[in-house]
């Protein structure tokens, strides 16, 4: 299994929207609004590596999504 998150910067209001949507795609477990630096945070789990990278270039595909920083967990449980 291969674990992480994503953190999404977005337009002005469009945080619920993108959080909703975020929640459709089959290998995000978990989406949260957030206070800071980025307006999401999204919590990823995919079989392997090459299903992770598809998940994240789907999430940065997203109307609306401005930015992204990906970080992959080194020894997801």
């Amino acid at each position: 299994m291969h674990g992480g998150f994503i953190l999404l910067n977005c337009d002005l209001g469009a945080e619920d929207y993108i959080a909703e949507e975020l929640k459709k795609i089959p290998n995000v477990k978990n989406a949260r609004l957030t206070f800071g630096a980025y307006d999401i945070i999204a919590e990823i789990n995919a079989k392997d590596q090459q299903t992770f990278d598809k998940t994240v270039a789907e999430i940065r595909k997203l109307s609306r999504v401005e930015s992204t920083m990906t970080l992959s967990v080194i020894n997801p449980e």
